[in-house]
C-alpha cells in the first residue's frame, strides 16, 4: 500500500524571488524527476490553513503584520517581526502562500490523527525557523508546530525529528515547556552556523525539561559519524518517550554540495537515514509518521535526496543512472552539469584531515546531551 502524498501546485506561490535560495524550482525539479522515473505524482490536495489554525501557535500581533505586508502595506516595525529582511523578504500574497504550506502539513497530521493513514509525505513545508512572533530563516509560519499542536490536542504524544543542517529552533522554542512534545535536532553547531542555537544545554524548561534534545555537529562531519551519533542520541530518546507519532523535517542541506553549510553527507547517507527513521516509527510510534521537506540549496543534491525520500517511502527501487532527458533539461536550464547518478560518486569531495578528531568530538557531544537529559527521564 502506497504512502499518501500531500501536495498542491499552490505551494509554488511561496516564492521570495529568483535570486533567493528557498526556490520553488526545487519542487519543480523533484516532480519532473519522479515523472521521468515513471512515478508521476498522485497526491491529496490540501486546503490552506485558516487564520485560526495559524493562530494556534502564532501571536495575533505577528499574523496581522504578515497580512499587512502581504497586501503591500509598509510599517517601520515589520523588521521587528522578521518581515522584510534579506532572509525573509516580503512578496505579494505572502500570508496566503505560507498558509498553503501550513495547510499541507496540517492535512497530513489530520490523516494520521483520524486513522486515515499511518505514514504521510507532505511534499512541502518544513518551515522550522518561524517562531511565535517572528518570521526567520526563510520561514514565515511554522507549519510543523501547527501540525504538532493539532496532534497534541488530539491527545497524541509527538516526537519531532529534524535532520535539516540548521537547528530546528522555531519548533523547539514553541514547544519548549510542553511535556507531550519531544524535539530532536541534529545539525551543524550553532557556533558556526545560523541560527546560532541548538546547544546540548537546551533541554527544555518546566514540564518540558529533558524533552528537548540537540546534537550540534562539528563542521565537516561525514556519513559515518553522522549516522553513529544520530542513532546514539535518537534511539534511546524514542525508546524512553514512546511517542504516538513522529513528525520529521527532512531538510536536504546537510549534503556536501550545499552552499549554506559545512556538513558533508552524501546521498548514500540519506539512503540509510530515511529507512532508519521508518524503522524508528515502526518500533516506537506504531508506524505513524509525518514527513515534510525543508531546507536544501544545492538544486542538484536536493532533487536527488527528496527523490530518495519519496522512493523509500513508496518502497520503490532506487535507480542508478538518472534519466537523460531530465539531466539535459535541467542542466541546460541551470547552466551546469548535474550528477548523473542518484548516489554520489566516490571521492566527490577532498579527504578531511581531521576526520578522527571530528568523529571523537561528535561522539562526546552526543554523550553530553544524553547525560544532560537522562536525569529527567522518569
Amino acid at each position: 500500500m502506497s504512502v499518501p502524498v500531500v501536495y498542491s501546485p499552490q505551494y509554488k506561490l511561496y516564492n521570495f524571488g529568483p535570486q533567493h535560495p528557498f526556490s520553488p524550482v526545487r519542487l519543480e525539479m523533484l516532480l519532473d524527476l519522479l515523472e521521468h522515473l515513471g512515478h508521476p505524482l498522485h497526491f491529496v490536495e490540501p486546503t490552506p490553513a485558516t487564520r485560526e489554525e495559524v493562530r494556534s501557535v502564532h501571536l495575533e500581533s505577528f499574523v496581522r503584520r504578515v497580512e499587512a505586508a502581504s497586501r503591500g502595506e509598509r510599517s517601520p516595525d515589520f523588521e521587528h517581526y522578521g518581515i522584510g529582511t534579506a532572509d525573509t523578504p516580503i512578496f505579494p500574497g505572502m500570508d496566503e502562500a505560507a498558509r498553503w504550506l501550513v495547510g499541507g502539513t496540517l492535512t497530513a497530521a489530520r490523516m494520521i490523527s483520524s486513522g486515515q493513514a499511518k505514514e504521510v509525505l507532505q511534499l512541502g513545508g518544513g518551515l522550522h525557523h518561524a517562531q511565535k512572533d517572528l518570521a526567520s530563516g526563510f520561514c514565515v509560519y511554522n507549519d510543523l508546530s501547527v501540525a504538532i499542536r493539532h496532534l497534541t490536542q488530539q491527545g497524541l504524544r509527538v516526537a519531532y525529528i529534524d535532520i535539516d543542517v540548521h537547528h530546528g529552533d522555531g519548533v523547539q522554542w514553541i514547544h519548549y515547556d510542553e511535556p507531550h512534545v519531544l524535539t530532536f535536532s541534529i545539525h551543524e553547531s550553532g557556533r558556526y552556523l545560523y541560527p546560532g542555537t541548538g546547544h546540548t544545554h537546551e533541554i527544555g524548561k518546566a514540564l518540558g525539561t529533558g524533552r528537548k534534545l540537540n546534537i550540534p555537529l562539528e563542521p565537516f562531519t561525514e556519513d559515518e559519524s553522522y549516522l553513529e551519533v544520530l542513532q546514539m542520541g535518537l534511539e534511546p530518546a524514542l525508546r524512553w518517550f514512546r511517542p504516538d507519532v513522529l513528525v520529521v523535517q527532512c531538510g536536504a542541506d546537510a549534503h556536501f554540495q550545499d552552499p549554506l553549510a559545512e556538513i558533508l553527507l552524501t546521498t548514500q547517507a540519506y539512503a540509510k537515514i530515511f529507512p532508519l527513521l521508518r524503522q524508528y516509527a515502526a518500533a516506537f510510534a506504531g508506524g505513524r509518521a509525518v514527513y515534510t521537506l525543508g531546507g536544501g540549496y544545492s538544486l542538484d543534491a536536493t532533487s536527488r535526496i527528496w527523490a530518495l525520500l519519496y522512493l523509500t517511502l513508496q518502497d520503490l527501487p532506487l535507480p542508478d543512472h538518472l534519466p537523460e532527458p531530465w539531466l539535459r533539461r535541467w542542466g541546460t536550464q541551470l547552466g551546469h552539469f548535474l550528477t548523473h547518478t542518484l548516489f554520489d560518486p566516490q571521492g566527490a569531495y577532498p579527504e578531511i584531515p581531521r576526520k578522527a578528531e571530528i568523529e571523537r568530538r561528535n561522539r562526546q557531544l552526543a554523550e553530553r546531551m544524553l547525560e544532560s537529559v537522562r536525569p529527567y527521564w522518569t
